[in-house]
């Protein structure tokens, strides 16, 4: 997992673009509007986006905000279910 920032001040985007792995979006300040091709929307301070891999999608700004991008998985990795059982 690997957690990045983000601050975009009023009036910056970010192109649209694909990620290889799933993504939570975490806005802490401001609202970011999205738009992922097939639907639109904003999301606020203390929600979340999640963001499927493979899916295109664009964000942009109107007042300043900041957010945390949480990135889950690797990509080209398959994920495994945990489990605490032993192996014999």
């Amino acid at each position: 997992m690997r957690v990045v920032g983000l601050q975009l001040e009023p009036g910056q985007n970010v192109p649209e673009h694909r990620n290889a792995i799933p993504v939570a979006l975490i806005v802490t300040a401001g609202r970011l509007h999205f738009d992922d091709g097939m639907k639109s929307g904003e999301v606020g301070a203390g929600e979340m986006l999640l963001i499927n891999p493979g899916e295109r999608h664009t964000y942009r700004a109107d007042v300043d905000t900041s957010a945390y991008l949480v990135f889950a998985g690797l990509p080209g990795v398959r994920s495994r279910t945990w489990s605490l059982r032993r192996k014999n």
